[in-house]
This record gives structure tokens, sequence and C-alpha cells, in this order.
């Protein structure tokens, strides 16, 4: 079900609050740029430093102004298998058409503990739901064979979006996974090595700014024309690692600061770029001709 490109969003603030203007011409921008889906308050939407209420509302003003023309993957993770359920279930009563589950963090769980509480969200909402492997930030990666557990055991979890660095790792996860089963970049610079080992498709930073480069590449790779899915990645290719110079989400909102489409407000702890870094990534943006504001 899951395959494509599927922007994960920044969530604008402005003086502390949620900028709804701005989240809505964000989505704009995606949908005119073809995307598959957005995906609203995963770790670029900074749901760590969003409460319940306000993550509960991103997922519903994102439901509300995608209007069916894109999918909505609601971030719904947690390391509370509990609150896991719960949130899924609020992004389902929202009119998500799917979950984006990140690993248990902090806690550092078991093979078996992840198992179960998979499971357990798949038992309790009919959402399709797609894992979210990405060890550098949970301290864990959701065993091979433990997505393939999942695969057998449970219909609606039906893809994962893998950002552990590894392309290795994409090869033994499509080895032992069905079809059917979907593979997606967790990482602008990987995608184009994913999709040549079996990935269809990633969740993207880069994409918040350039929605239609990035459909552009993974559109050119999936039509066998390899050549321009290369001449896209290593054009863009320098943004996709100083979008990363600083913690993520800090860049990209920097950068959509610079092209004037919403403040570079961040919620502590994170906080503005330091100069150095911020003056590298203005060049990049200059040096592919982005307006800059």
């Amino acid at each position: 079900m899951f395959r494509g490109v599927y922007t994960a969003l920044v969530t604008p603030f402005r003086e502390g609050k949620i900028d709804e203007t701005a989240f809505r011409a964000l989505i704009e921008d995606q949908i005119a740029g073809g995307v598959t889906g957005i995906v609203p308050v995963g770790t670029t939407g900074e749901s760590p430093t969003l409460d319940h209420a306000e993550h509960i509302r991103v997922i519903a003003l994102a439901v509300e102004y995608a209007a069916r023309r894109c999918q909505v993957l609601a971030g719904t993770g947690s390391n509370s298998t509990a609150e896991a359920v719960s949130l899924t279930r609020e992004a389902a009563a929202a009119g998500a058409d799917g979950a984006l589950l990140v690993a248990p963090y902090y806690n550092k769980p078991s093979q078996e503990g992840l198992f179960r509480h998979y499971r357990e969200i798949a038992r309790a909402t009919p959402l399709p739901l797609m894992l979210y492997s990405i060890p550098g930030r949970c301290g864990i990666e959701i065993g091979v064979e433990t997505v393939a557990r999942l695969a057998a055991e449970c219909p609606t979890i039906v893809s994962i979006k893998e950002a552990g660095g590894s392309v290795e790792r994409v090869s033994q996860l499509r080895q032992q996974l069905p079809e059917v089963f979907t593979v997606l970049s967790g990482d602008d610079s990987l995608t184009l090595p994913f999709l040549s080992v079996g990935a269809v498709g990633v969740v993207s930073v880069a994409s918040n700014l350039l929605p239609a480069e990035i459909v552009a590449l993974v559109t050119a790779f999936a039509s066998g024309d390899l050549a321009r899915a290369r001449a896209i990645h290593h054009r863009l290719y320098p943004l996709f690692k100083d979008l990363f110079i600083e913690p993520n989400p800090v860049p990209v909102k920097t950068a959509l600061a610079a092209l004037g489409r919403m403040s570079a407000e961040v919620r502590l702890p994170l906080c503005e770029m330091t100069r150095p870094n911020a003056d590298r990534l203005l060049a990049t943006l200059r040096a592919l001709n982005l307006p800059l504001a």
C-alpha cells in the first residue's frame, strides 16, 4: 500500500504556537509537487515537544488540509505501548490513512518485546501500519526476523521506513518479506541506493523544500530512467547532507524560513543553527537556485 514519496512534515511554529496558516501552505506545496502522502508529527514534526492535544490537532489539520488529495500517514509511535495504541486510535478517528510507528526509544525492549508492542497496536486498530526503524535515535533496531514475524502475523503491518543507513539491511529485508510488504528509505541521501535493492520510495525530509524533485527521482527510477534518477540524486546530494548538519528539523526549518515559507522557530531543547552551519546551508540553497526571501 505504501510506496512513492511521503513528506515527513515539519510543524511550523510562531511565538510558541502551531502556525496553522503556514502548515496549510506547506501541505498545498506537497500536493502540488505530486507526493503520495504526508507524515505529520513524526520526528521532523517535533512530536516529542508537542503535547497530546497538539499532536492530535496536527494530525486532524493534515487530514483536513489534504482533503483526500494525498495519503496522511500519522506519526503515532511511542515508547509506551498503551500511548501508541491511544494515539493510533485517535489518528484513525481523525481520518488518517495509516500510521507510522517509530521503535520504542530509551527503554530498549528486547526483540520479543518489540514484537509484542507492534502486535498489540495492530490488534487495537484497523489502520495500515508502517514500522520505523531508526537505531541512531532509538538505541535499538527492529530486527529483520522481527519484521518478518510481524508481517506474517499482523496483516495490517504492511511496510517499514528503514533509517538504519545500511543498503545490506534492505537486501536482507527483501529476502525475508513478501513482495507486498514495502520498504521505504528513511534517509534522503540513501533513497537511490535503497531503490536499487528493492525499496519503493522514501519518507523524505528534503521534500518539505523540493517535493516535485524528490518525486521525480523516485519516478525516474521506477520507470527505468536510471540516468535521470542519478542526475537528480547528485544534484540534490549536498542538500541531503546539509539538512542533517545539525539535529533535524532545525536545518530544514531554517531553509524553509530562508525561502519565506514559515518561521525557523523550534521548541527547546532544539535551538537555532550555528552561524557557520546556517551560512553553509544557505550557500547550498543558492547553488540550487532556490529563491531566497
